[in-house]
């Protein structure tokens, strides 16, 4: 093979590249214009929303700087920092809180933590168990005082 029809493929390859660049530039742009658009009203069907480039970008903005954390959607989440730990403290910021129930959330209905659920295959016999030994330790101190 010659120079001249190595330089001439490496030329055509390097042409090939930046039209497909400048090609996926302008279907990145005309998908961020389709989404801002939609922005000012949003559809209220599933099927009316695009099912082109444009169902890739981010719907309120993209993350590049536009909003900080705590602006926008992110408000109703919440203090960011709160950190709960397994002893029942809670942290907001590395102070703890006085009240950490304030902090708790509704329990998830038919979740672990709701008290109306049903009992897992299991939990029956946990639940037993734990209410047993509860009432053998109330039983206990009583015998104490007495």
């Amino acid at each position: 093979m010659s120079e001249e029809t190595t330089e001439q493929q490496g030329t055509d390859q390097q042409s090939d590249a930046s039209a497909k660049a400048q090609e996926a530039e302008e279907k990145h742009e005309r998908a961020r214009r389709t989404m801002e658009e939609i922005e000012k009203n949003p559809p209220e069907k599933l099927e009316d929303w695009p099912d082109d480039e444009a169902k890739y970008e981010t719907f309120g903005g993209s993350e590049d700087g536009e909003g900080a954390y705590d602006e926008k959607h992110e408000e109703a989440l919440g203090e960011h920092s709160v950190r709960h730990h397994e002893d029942g403290r809670v942290e907001v910021k590395g102070q703890e809180v006085d009240n950490p129930d304030e902090y708790k959330g509704d329990p998830i209905p038919g979740g672990p933590t709701d008290p109306d659920a049903p009992a897992m295959p299991g939990e029956e016999k946990t639940r037993q168990a734990a209410a047993q030994k509860r009432d053998g330790d109330a039983g206990d101190k009583e015998n104490e005082t007495s």
